[in-house]
């Protein structure tokens, strides 16, 4: 017999995965580019000879034959040491399955496939015709397309418009499985209605689909003749359709028949080994995709509901005060996180605005964050300051997490408000500092005091920061993730956020979902809407308006009047270093100023009378400046004020003297300039007036 092969050309080969060798004749050999001789090969050696891709197919095609009880046919193209093609050989064998071995075997025929001589005529055509490298392409181009499928019915689209090398389907369906059942997911290529008669169909009924879901086996039908004769019972169900092939295939995932794929022609298909090939890989691909698509909807609709349960409806309505928030979860696991937003009604008549950030971006820290709402929400409707809600707040942290291996933390600011004053009392535990917005558009980020994250310190203390929100201004509080995403740090963040704010043009709603929108991309997730898309991290933000113009964030460059813009800060004798705080907050306070050398000028004349209450006395410092009038010719307002009676007096200082040059600058720099007594201390105070740059 062997040598009746070996007159044909033909090897035999002989491949057991239990003990990993591959027995070749010398024949087989030959064509497998080794010596003319019988060896035993490792499965390694046989693969060295292989082209890669044909070697992964190998093993899904004898899957399959075993599966089906059919030949296993391939093409191989085999390879040189240098990995060139030297020639492609055919092989079909018929494969066994040992369940106790769990192994494979198969022997079978090679035999080497004559190919067309590149650059000829029956040459080209079979490079256009390779069936083989047009199935490659397809499968590669499915299996990318349904990967990025995110929901069922993207994963349906795909299916309906893969267009498969020389036999598409133009009918699909997919079937999926309830209880005893068969219902429809989807379908293409047929009427609205058509499904009917297949839905809910009982899983013993005499149907393919049902067949395939009940024996995880596949089941083609190349005739009408052949569906007649099979299933009889359902064939005039499927009979009006007008189609000639169908192919019935599981959708398989770890194991499990999760329902089954369709596809009908309307042209006789003989469903070769290739053919079949190509259809259970794209089934495989198809069950993948659908297995996702499905978990991704039902985490989303558990967790869209978890979220809603969460996160507050602003309400009621604040007197003189406007209000907006939004809430973008990441896009890590169940998209649920730490961060929160709150507006709490307090029994003083103000109100409470919160907003924190728990570490984490997973189901635990959204549980701990939905406690630390409830708690904060419970110390401040009991009246207590935010000093002391923020303090009990880190105390309840840090005793439901201390005795965990997974310890966290949050940050958070407090911010509670009088609507009638537009005073803002505000305490912070580690987080960002709240930005503001004046009326004329200018943003200013206002330093206020803090401690440290709630959980780390069950001691540690809060203090109060408190200014007041001028009519037409906006408050902004946001988590990190607002700002540091994007491979942003919080300089830069705070530059691209600080951009936007001043540029809008809209209501407090717009603003917010501009503020997402720039950072994350379009986002349906605000108040009640559902979890957004695939985010960096969590972020939450805050608008709170004090009403008056500037309020709506209405072009700027037509309000009828020009308000003043104002900041006010305070610098302990403990805390030197708030000095570079106040200069930056009036370089921002003078962002437009025409003359770069009097906003240099004004810098320099406010260390100078900071620096001088810092050293020269015993009190705190409080900055006060503003800009009134209309640009190109404002004014610069700065005073200082300390409660020390003495006062300033100009001196001589000598030539290597580090001081006494303070009231020497403000009148060789200022435009006018003075001291006055406030009964209980004073207040050194310079202008300056803009002029062109």
């Amino acid at each position: 017999m062997g040598e009746v092969l070996a007159t044909l050309a033909t090897g035999v080969w002989h491949w057991d995965t239990a003990t990993g060798q591959v027995t070749v004749d010398a024949e087989a050999a030959r064509l497998l580019g080794l010596p003319a001789e019988q060896t035993t090969l490792t499965e390694a050696q046989t693969r060295a000879r292989l082209h890669p891709v044909d070697w992964n197919e190998i093993t899904g095609v004898v899957q399959l034959a075993v599966a089906e009880g059919t030949l296993a046919e391939v093409r191989i193209r085999i390879m040189d040491g240098q990995g060139r093609n030297i020639r492609t050989v055919r092989s079909r064998s018929k494969p066994s399955f040992d369940p106790e071995k769990r192994a494979y075997e198969l022997i079978g025929t090679l035999q080497e496939v004559t190919e067309p001589e590149p650059g000829t005529p029956a040459g080209r055509r079979a490079v256009t015709g390779d069936w083989r490298r047009s199935r490659e392409a397809f499968l590669l181009d499915a299996g990318r397309a349904l990967a990025e499928a995110r929901s069922t019915s993207e994963v349906l689209r795909v299916a309906a418009a893969l267009s498969m090398p020389g036999f598409s389907p133009d009918g699909l369906a997919v079937f999926g499985v309830e209880a005893d059942r068969l219902t429809i997911i989807g379908h293409h290529g047929h009427q609205p209605g058509d499904e009917g008669p297949f839905s809910h169909m009982a899983l013993d009924t005499d149907y393919p689909a049902a067949e395939v879901v009940r024996t995880g086996r596949a089941v083609y039908l190349s005739t009408p003749d052949q569906y007649k004769s099979r299933y009889p019972v359902t064939w005039p169900l499927a009979k009006h359709f007008g189609r000639q092939s169908w192919a019935f295939l599981p959708l398989t995932v770890a194991g499990r028949t999760m329902g089954a794929w369709m596809a009908a022609f309307t042209y006789p298909v003989a469903f070769t080994p290739d053919e079949r090939s190509v259809l259970t890989t794209v089934a495989r691909m198809l069950a993948q995709a659908l297995s996702r698509a499905g978990l991704a909807e039902s985490e989303r609709e558990l967790t869209d509901g978890l979220q809603r349960s969460m996160l507050p409806t602003l309400g009621p309505e604040i007197p003189g005060m406007s209000v907006a928030a939004r809430y973008v979860p990441t896009g890590g696991g169940l998209q649920v996180g730490g961060d929160w937003y709150d507006m709490i009604p307090l029994p003083s008549g103000r109100f409470a605005f919160v907003i924190g950030d728990v570490q984490g971006h997973d189901v635990r820290a959204a549980g701990l964050m939905g406690q630390l709402r409830i708690a904060l929400r419970a110390y401040a409707s009991e009246g207590h300051r935010p000093d002391a809600v923020l303090s009990r707040a880190s105390r309840f942290l840090h005793g439901i997490t201390s005795d965990d291996d997974d310890l966290r933390f949050a940050t958070c600011l407090y911010a509670e408000a009088d609507p009638v004053t537009g005073t803002l009392d505000v305490a912070r535990a580690g987080h960002p500092d709240p930005a503001i917005r004046m009326a004329d558009g200018t943003v200013l980020t206002r330093p206020t005091a803090g401690g440290l994250p709630l959980g780390i310190d069950p001691d540690a203390d809060y203090p109060t920061t408190r200014f007041t929100l001028e009519p037409g201004e906006t408050m902004m509080i946001c988590t990190d993730g607002l700002i540091e995403t994007g491979g942003h740090d919080l300089e830069t963040g705070w530059q691209r956020i600080r951009t936007i704010l001043e540029e809008h043009k809209g209501d407090l709603d717009e603003l917010s979902d501009a503020l997402v929108q720039a950072v994350h991309g379009p986002s349906s997730h605000h108040t009640t809407g559902p979890l957004a898309d695939r985010r960096e991290d969590d972020i939450a933000v805050l608008l709170l308006c004090r009403q008056g113009k500037g309020c709506d964030h209405e072009d700027t460059s037509v309000l009828e009047r020009h308000p003043v813009r104002r900041t006010m800060l305070s610098v302990a004798q403990a805390e030197p270093e708030r000095v570079a705080t106040a200069r930056q907050q009036l370089r921002e306070l003078l962002h437009d100023w025409a003359s770069p050398e009097q906003v240099d000028s004004a810098v320099l004349l406010l260390s100078e009378l900071l620096t001088n209450v810092l050293v020269h006395t015993d009190a705190d410092a409080l900055l006060l400046a503003e800009v009134t009038g209309e640009a190109a010719i404002r004014r610069l307002h700065v005073e200082v004020t300390d409660t020390s009676d003495d006062l300033p007096h100009r001196r001589r200082p000598g030539e290597l003297a580090s001081s006494g040059r303070g009231l020497m600058l403000i009148e060789l720099l200022a435009n006018a300039w003075g001291v006055d007594p406030r009964g209980e201390g004073k207040s050194i105070w310079f202008e300056l007036y803009e002029e062109a740059g």
